[in-house]
């Protein structure tokens, strides 16, 4: 099968937004199962050729720069160029647009907005027209929530969350990090603070906490730790690769997700599926929620004291071994999804 993937940023840039990571795991899972895959985006690699290969996937420039307001408007002659059995456009609602508009015929045709668009009469005019073509695929509710807003009929929408890696989570073995577990990039929307007020008022149990991480509020954090007077229960560990972070989980008790702003926590899924407690502070901007709700080893709160408490509730939870609970979230069934898509839109089966 012939994909074409139109997305302006790729995993490649400078600047990479959580739809890029997610158009790449699917396209390396996609390549990997022997289907051709071009991602139609702006220029990344050096040199005047308008078409580069890496990791068997064909990256075709449509503008030298990702923010070009002619990105939109070449991207039809473009996807004439390659020539797909199917057009899966990531972006911005003129992205969108354009893209179907490059797949009229009888070429399949997915959007996959990853975050709700800015709102205004052209650009729900633009996710109207693309949801017109086929299925609208988003990672949470809270994104269906703002598309229906803008005129998107509601059996249009699919919600798939970003994959986990099931088998890698049942075959690594356990890190060695403390009870508490959080993750994420520390920038300003991370609100590791809620956690760490949280944790000065559990004190008085025996506990320890890893913060994996890097950001531009890491030392702020760390001056806060100090302030708090858990530097000595609170270890800063970094970045670290996807394994490396699900052998942590896997040797955690709770993970605490309390970012302000979501659009989907894939590590929390990852935490729960190797079994910790999840807690989740509650924000508006954020979807985490939605993964706890049902849970029965989740916890939401809406403030430090709140998170306190459930970690006092956490702690007499029993641990467990990895949560088959999930499986179907694992990354050959959210690729298997999106297959189904392309052959209900007329892709072939080869």
């Amino acid at each position: 099968m012939r994909v074409a993937f139109v997305a302006d940023h790729t995993v490649h840039h400078e600047t990479v937004p959580e739809s890029a990571e997610r158009l790449d795991r699917l396209a390396g899972l996609l390549t990997a199962r022997g289907h051709d895959v071009s991602v139609l985006c702006s220029q990344w690699w050096e040199g005047d050729v308008d078409e580069f290969e890496h990791d068997d996937i064909e990256y075709v420039a449509v503008t030298d720069d990702p923010d070009d307001w002619k990105f939109p408007v070449r991207v039809p002659g473009a996807l004439h160029e390659v020539d797909p059995e199917v057009v899966h456009a990531f972006g911005a609602p003129s992205h969108l647009a354009a893209a179907r508009v490059g797949a009229l015929g009888d070429t399949a045709f997915v959007s996959d907005v990853f975050d709700a668009p800015e709102r205004g009469v052209l650009a729900d005019r633009c996710v109207r027209f693309a949801a017109g073509g086929g299925p609208v695929v988003v990672p949470a509710r809270t994104v269906a929530t703002a598309l229906r807003e803008a005129g998107v009929p509601a059996d249009a929408l699919t919600t798939l969350g970003n994959p986990i890696e099931m088998e890698r989570i049942r075959d690594t073995s356990p890190g060695d990090c403390g009870d508490i577990v959080y993750s994420r990039r520390l920038d300003e929307d991370a609100n590791l603070e809620s956690l760490l007020l949280a944790l000065a008022e559990f004190r008085e149990y025996d506990w320890g906490a890893t913060v994996i991480g890097d950001g531009p509020e890491r030392e702020n954090y760390e001056r806060q730790v100090r302030d708090l007077r858990i530097d000595d229960r609170v270890e800063f560990v970094g970045e670290k690769s996807v394994t490396e972070r699900i052998a942590l989980f896997k040797d955690a008790h709770v993970y605490v997700h309390t970012a302000r702003r979501t659009t989907f926590a894939t590590d929390l899924l990852r935490a729960l599926a190797c079994d910790c407690v999840g807690i989740v502070e509650y924000h508006a901007q954020s979807s985490a929620h939605e993964l706890v709700e049902q849970e029965p080893r989740g916890f939401l709160a809406t403030n430090d004291e709140e998170i306190t408490e459930r970690l006092v509730e956490a702690a007499d939870i029993p641990r467990e071994d990895v949560s088959e609970r999930f499986a179907d979230h694992d990354e050959s069934a959210f690729a298997e999804t999106y297959l189904d898509f392309y052959r209900a839109g007329g892709a072939g089966y080869d």
